[in-house]
């Protein structure tokens, strides 16, 4: 079938961009994505409650004998439901999907994710609450329950949970296995019923612990608001036990200021400012020092009072201090200067924290929970200097942004906060000896990360057709303008831009304002770096650069208003275009990467179901086995499935099954998902592409839109050379009623020349000449409605054009011609409509269900700067995630070879394809 051709020549397509380099084999690389979730069904979900899935504010995790723990509550005030409880999931390893283990085709929606019903494991264990479902939102101040449990940690053998706000720590004599077991001991409080105040300085004293730590039987425990560590030798054995060494104060009754405000330590190597977390690798210790920015790190396990850390993380030295983090000046590099020649740094970089939430050591690897900057930073060895450079970077894209705190600009869309690859003020770290486990609190999940083998990079997964990823700004407009507001738009990169000027006259609204400055954009061949589109719904104008990759991010958009405008704006640059490409639901996408697999493997060409695995390879989105069309050790080219399109994120990895019996799994990316981003299949070769575009219909044809409003008695005529067909609307009439009943009228006409078909899109009619060939050019139409009528009726040109061969490819040979209609095949274009459509579309399988559909998002489309009518656009039966779209070009086109061809859905444009044009009558060629 002609549609495999297209798919075919995915196997020899041009070189993707990646962004930088693959990394080394087995290790984390920048930007990766969890490989699983615990706690939320889907990894954008987010949904408030508690169940034995079901996970809250989740800010403390830790990991003990194949036990996970999770602290179901958090710190921050803000972040909801706070279930005051601790879950426990025994034989986790086991329970959830190994990194190798193959998922059976099928099991669930999202296999990976623990939240969802159909998760065969539950959490075990809850203490803090009497069952799973119900959560008493009292705070507690008894034997088992708790106010505000933070922390958590086990050995194995014992349990202890800071119970924060009863400035206590709780402790199990063993890991409970009964729901609502009541703590054994207590710690910072003569008993389990009370609470001392006020809080009097002592070994045995607390004021707001959050971090825990056991090991070789020592207990550490950060005592937050009393700014030090204290450690017991041996574990506690009854209550309000003492503890033996402090750190950060210089003995156990020093009394800190608790207002931080008139608090006068200063950083240094034996202070501490509300440290929040403390860990242990069995030879060093690690504590995060939340109130000064940094991380320290004692070489050797402290035997004494205020023992000196050694090294220091997130800052240059002991000594310093930046009040609201990320000490760039000090850490960063140099990255120009300001007009007064002063130097400018990045906000953040490899080096700098804010607002560190918890550091870990698996004895080789450093791991920081930097919560202020939403990530988590990866140190593949344990830093010896002071200021050291984290190696990788988790949750963001690179070491210089924060795109989770930046997503609050709604309009900006190459943001999001709920993701595979995103984590949102990171609280808590526990490792396996496998995987790395994040408490996001504010997502209300726990995300799990493996390092595997770093084969695909983070913008590796593309959509097949269009290949690319294409930078994407924006213009929003906030207040309308009053007349003579004159505003100029400047578009470009430095020293090479173009200024496009819209003036508002009297009754202008926004809505004006948006059309006049995209036409202006997009007239004579476009604006030589983006395309415009309006989105008149959200009051802006979305720009996508015309060049894929990081050269779209160069793009500027500034503008000027006239004096005294009330017209007003806000405009964000294009950015994106070295991120992970945005796929619909049922894409047909391209996988780049290395070592996929050992050989080229295709579907069979005439497969009406696609094979789950081929030539040892599987491909996973969200642990949903993906249908395979082809397999290659650079590339693999597979269907996203359709069941993702409850979500915005998913994650994805590769499983090969090699000639030599190894396994190798691919560490997980994250994918966004977006209910539609076409791409146009082209051949091989560098963009613009030529599109892989067919003449559509061997007869001469013509559109014709029936549009307005419905009011009785209008009437409405279409006239063919002297043959007029009129019909007069009845008040119950739809725009569709209309149309078919002027269809109705030209088709009973067994003398007309022509035959009238529904065009697909909106109330279309699609004359076709009857006689094919050359003989039906020339036959002319013309609209026309009564006086006053409110409905509408336009033909796409004066007379039927353009008559060729059906299914013949538009070639230099064979050129299309100005107002034929060609088409071409696209995938990424999403949902459908209408329902008995939709039900036909099928993940791996051909489309089944009617020739006549539509995109669920409008489609619209531009040759050559000038509107293509889209004639239909629809999953084309008997294909597997393909999309036939029928495009009428404008009949005053001029010649060129290579005319620009794009379709866009929403913000999203395709990549551009060209086709050549000729225009066999140049007069009529117009701009």
């Amino acid at each position: 079938m002609k549609y495999f051709a297209a798919i075919s020549l995915l196997a020899a397509s041009s070189a993707v961009h990646m962004f930088g380099a693959p990394p080394v084999s087995g290790q984390y690389f920048t930007g990766q994505g969890a490989r699983l979730i615990i706690g939320q069904a889907t990894f954008t979900d987010a949904l408030p409650g508690a169940s034995n899935r079901l996970l809250g504010a989740a800010g403390g995790v830790a990991y003990a004998n194949d036990t996970l723990f999770v602290a179901d509550s958090s710190r921050f005030s803000d972040t909801t439901p706070q279930n005051r409880r601790v879950v426990m999931y025994r034989q986790i390893t086991t329970k959830l999907p190994g990194p190798t283990t193959p998922i059976a085709p099928a099991v669930s929606r999202c296999p990976v994710c623990t939240g969802r019903n159909d998760f065969p494991f539950t959490f075990d264990t809850v203490v803090g609450q009497a069952d799973f479902d119900v959560t008493d939102p009292t705070p507690a101040i008894t034997r088992s329950g708790m106010r505000l449990p933070t922390a958590v940690a086990s050995d194995g053998q014992i349990l202890a949970v800071a119970d924060t706000e009863n400035n206590r720590v709780l402790i199990w004599n063993s890991i409970p296995t009964s729901n609502n077991a009541p703590a054994d001991i207590v710690l910072g409080q003569t008993g389990f019923d009370a609470i001392q105040l006020p809080i009097v300085v002592s070994a045995s004293s607390f004021r707001g612990p959050q971090g825990l730590w056991i090991q070789h039987g020592r207990l550490y425990v950060a005592d937050t608001q009393n700014h030090r560590i204290l450690i017991w030798k041996t574990i506690p054995t009854k209550n309000n036990q003492p503890a033996d060494i402090v750190l950060g104060q210089s003995n156990f009754t020093t009394a800190p200021e608790p207002d931080l405000t008139r608090l006068s330590t200063s950083a240094s190597a034996t202070a501490l400012l509300n440290p929040v977390s403390v860990t242990s690798d069995g030879q060093r210790l690690f504590v995060t020092d939340l109130g000064f920015q940094r991380v320290l790190i004692w070489n050797k396990l402290p035997d004494s009072n205020q023992a000196a850390a050694d090294v220091v993380v997130g800052e240059p030295d002991m000594t310093s201090f930046s009040e609201g983090g990320n000490h760039s000046s000090k850490l960063c590099p140099q990255n120009g200067t300001d007009d007064n020649g002063d130097p400018i740094y990045p906000l953040m970089c490899e080096a700098t924290l804010s607002y560190p939430r918890f550091a870990l050591s698996d004895g080789t690897r450093l791991y920081v929970a930097d919560g202020g900057n939403d990530r988590v930073l990866v140190y593949n060895t344990i830093p010896t200097t002071n200021g050291a450079k984290a190696d990788v970077v988790l949750g963001q894209k690179d070491f210089y942004a924060d795109t989770v705190t930046d997503a609050e600009d709604l309009f900006t869309p190459n943001l999001q906060r709920s993701a595979s690859d995103r984590i949102r003020t990171p609280t808590s770290l526990a490792w396996d000896g496998q995987n790395l486990y994040v408490a996001d609190p504010y997502d209300r999940r726990v995300l799990v990360f493996t390092p595997m083998q770093a084969a695909v990079p983070i913008n590796g997964v593309r959509n097949a057709a269009s290949l690319e990823v294409f930078a994407v700004g924006s213009v929003t407009f906030t207040a309308a303008p009053a007349e003579n507001d004159q505003i100029t738009l400047t578009l470009g990169k430095t020293d090479d831009t173009t200024d496009y000027i819209y003036k508002a006259s009297k009754g202008d609204t926004i809505s004006s304002v948006i059309t006049g400055l995209v036409t202006a954009i997009n007239a004579n061949g476009g604006d030589k770096y983006v395309f415009a589109i309006a989105n008149s719904a959200f009051n802006t104008i979305s720009l996508t650069a015309k060049e894929a990759g990081l050269g779209g991010d160069d793009i500027t958009i500034t503008y000027t208003l006239s004096d005294n405008a009330t017209l007003a704006l806000t405009t964000s640059n294009p950015s994106g275009g070295g991120d992970a490409a945005k796929i619909a639901p049922g894409t047909i996408v391209n996988i780049i990467g290395s070592n996929l697999a050992d050989t080229t493997v295709s579907a069979p060409a005439n497969a009406t179901t696609l094979p789950l695995e081929l030539g040892g390879v599987q491909v996973y989105f969200d642990g949903i086995r993906a249908p395979l069309l082809m397999v290659a050790p650079d590339q693999i080219n597979a269907q996203m499935p359709y069941e993702v399109g409850d979500s915005t994120s998913v994650t994805s990895w590769v499983r090969t099954r090699h000639n030599d019996g190894t396994i190798s799994v691919t560490t997980a990316v994250g994918i966004p998902i977006t209910g539609q981003n076409p791409g146009i299949f082209a051949q091989p070769g560098d963009d613009p592409r030529t599109a892989i575009a067919y003449h559509y219909s061997s007869s001469a044809t013509l559109s014709i839109l029936v549009d307005g409003t419905i009011k009785g008695g209008d009437t409405a005529t279409i006239t063919i050379e002297d043959r007029s067909y009129t019909y007069t609307v009845q008040g119950t009439d739809t725009l569709y009623a209309v149309r078919d009943a002027l269809i109705a009228q030209i088709n009973a006409n067994s003398e007309e020349r022509v035959r009238a078909e529904i065009g697909g899109s909106f109330s279309r009619i699609i004359l076709r000449a009857k006689e094919p060939g050359l003989s039906g050019n020339g036959i002319a139409v013309t609209t026309s409605t009564s006086t006053d009528a409110v409905i509408t009726v336009s033909a796409s040109s004066g007379a039927l054009c353009c008559g060729n061969i059906a299914g013949a490819l538009v070639t230099p040979d064979n050129p299309a011609i100005p107002g034929e209609m060609i088409y071409v095949y696209a995938t990424g274009v999403g949902f459908i409509t209408p329902d008995v459509a939709q039900q036909g579309l099928h993940t791996g399988s051909v489309y089944d269900g009617p020739t006549v559909n539509n995109p669920a998002s409008f489609m619209s489309s531009l040759a050559g700067g000038k509107t293509a009518n889209v004639i239909t656009a629809g999953a084309e039966p008997g294909t597997i995630g393909l999309y036939k779209v029928v495009l009428e070009l404008n009949s005053s086109l001029p010649s060129n070879p290579s005319t620009h061809l794009t379709i866009a859905q929403d913000i999203y444009v395709s990549n551009i394809v060209t086709i050549p044009v000729v225009q066999p009558n140049p007069a009529a060629a117009s701009n």
